[in-house]
């Protein structure tokens, strides 16, 4: 079983911070038809309704950009996850396929607008990981993005050191199609009141489409 701890320095610059995570056993694919059906569904309709200079507004996204500012981090220089992700939709550049369960997240940030972190559990090392800040020089592989700079970004680590942050996972721990175990962390910015709706969009997401019984669920 993982743990969560949230530094005290993270928790005074950003008080109103809450997490969700869920620990899951999944069969991982490298592609899901049905699932991209769902998501070029929503896209879709994403591109009907939405405003590319309105996509920062949103109350998930709003609130992560904040804690960027408050971190000393440029919010439109390394952008949250989410707000990437959505302004891919609506600049009509096509949304990474990369496998099931990296595009079952990618599904729910859109939706919901929380920037999630997908980490393979084998990869982890230890089973306590810790949220703080980035620091000065701290050695960090982004996913596609080489060595990022994530100094003022807030951090998951490990034993080892930095996992993911809301721009990027890491390297070390990222999904692969041989990924048995999932741990997802939800980023709830803007407190706890939307975690609960996000935690059942997904665990409905692993169920069709992951062979997971939705996992085991904890708040932090």
């Amino acid at each position: 079983m993982i743990s969560i701890n949230v530094s005290g320095e993270f928790k005074s610059l950003c008080p109103d911070f809450a997490g969700a995570a869920i620990l899951a056993k999944v069969v991982n694919t490298p592609y899901c038809e049905p699932l991209w059906r769902e998501i070029n569904s929503i896209s879709e309709q994403y591109k009907q309704t939405g405003v590319i200079e309105e996509i920062k507004k949103h109350p998930a996204i709003e609130a992560t950009r904040m804690a960027y500012k408050r971190f000393g981090k440029d919010p439109n220089r390394y952008r949250p996850s989410a707000e990437a992700l959505c302004r891919r939709i609506l600049r009509d550049i096509p949304l990474y396929q990369i496998d099931t369960l990296v595009d079952i997240i990618n599904l729910v940030s859109i939706k919901t607008g929380y920037s999630i972190g997908g980490f393979d559990v084998d990869k982890i090392s230890g089973n306590v990981l810790t949220l703080g800040v980035g620091t000065t020089g701290e050695p960090y592989e982004g996913i596609g993005k080489g060595l990022l700079n994530i100094e003022g970004l807030p951090v998951y680590r490990d034993k080892v050191g930095g996992i993911g942050t809301p721009t990027s996972d890491n390297e070390r721990t990222k999904i692969s199609v041989e990924t048995k175990y999932l741990l997802a962390i939800i980023n709830g910015y803007d407190g706890p009141e939307g975690l609960p709706g996000a935690v059942q969009y997904m665990q409905s997401l692993l169920q069709q489409y992951a062979s997971s019984d939705g996992g085991d669920v904890f708040y932090f």
